[in-house]
């Protein structure tokens, strides 16, 4: 059966930004990086080359993959194509960006997806904020949103709300101060599902209650060690069940998914995940799985 309500099903239609279209060229790296926090400015070359081998290795499900184009109002931040929309089975809802420079990329988002055919729900009005990286399907009845510098109590409302009785229910993790408002944190900072009883977490960072809810679950939780947070060992995209794709440079995060019968595909991700702070979860928008 086929849904939009997953993040563990294998991916049958995929929305992607390609590095062509997000960073434009070295020019415009160096225009912008700073502005958007990233941490480096990245090389326009090297980001090509792991961006294409990043494809490769989501395309393995046979995805239908549909790339972004080009778009005025958008800049290097709109590689990480997760957080301007959040899927549905009745279709996206748009968000509104926490992050200011972002601003353009919903609406760049929705004529791309009316272009191609896919349902738009609705859409976070002011004073409502939410990013879809704060947006994790635990299973298809029940939604884990969190609240941080990036989505704020009114956007979890409006998505209830638009979510209707597509769900049981939506459960609201509130998120640590951390680095501050600057800085790239979301809910999938923390946790990524990895199969129906299998999730990453760095669970130091974790609230309580949220963590003891997923052991309730039967959820086995996969601890990303300290080392490796700062690595994105935490920011896992599963492609499948079981079958998941991460940022190289996380061994021990990697073994231990292997040990729990977890298939791990790694790509560099020095330039297109590390100076901008998003993993392979934050590069993706997964349409529809099965």
């Amino acid at each position: 059966m086929s849904t939009s309500q997953s993040e563990i099903g294998f991916i049958r239609r995929l929305v992607l930004k390609h590095v062509r279209e997000a960073f434009v060229n070295q020019d415009a790296i160096e225009r912008e990086w700073r502005g958007l926090n990233f941490t480096a400015p990245p090389d326009w070359s090297r980001a090509i080359d792991q961006y294409d081998r990043f494809v490769e290795l989501v395309s393995t499900t046979g995805a239908l993959i549909e790339f972004l184009p080009a778009a005025a109002g958008t800049g290097m931040d709109s590689i990480y194509v997760r957080d301007a929309s959040i899927m549905t089975d009745r279709g996206a809802v748009l968000c509104r960006m926490g992050k200011p420079q972002r601003d353009g990329e919903p609406a760049a988002q929705e004529a791309a997806f009316r272009a191609a055919g896919v349902a738009v729900l609705g859409a976070i009005d002011a004073p409502g904020r939410l990013e879809g990286g704060d947006v994790v399907w635990l299973n298809a009845r029940t939604l884990a949103v969190g609240q941080g510098y990036r989505s704020n109590a009114d956007g979890i409302r409006q998505l209830r709300d638009r979510l209707g009785d597509q769900v049981d229910e939506v459960i609201t993790v509130p998120l640590p101060h951390w680095r501050g408002p600057s800085d790239v944190f979301h809910l999938m900072s923390i946790i990524s599902p990895v199969d129906t009883d299998l999730a990453v977490v760095y669970s130091p960072l974790m609230p309580v209650p949220f963590r003891e809810r997923l052991l309730e679950q039967g959820i086995t939780l996969i601890e990303v060690p300290h080392e490796e947070f700062e690595t994105m060992g935490a920011n896992v995209l599963a492609i499948g069940p079981r079958a998941c794709v991460m940022v190289s440079g996380n061994p021990k995060t990697c073994a231990a998914l292997e040990r729990a019968g977890a298939a791990v595909f790694e790509y560099e991700g020095s330039e297109i995940s590390l100076k901008g702070g998003g993993g392979p979860t934050c590069l993706t928008r997964p349409v529809l799985r099965a």
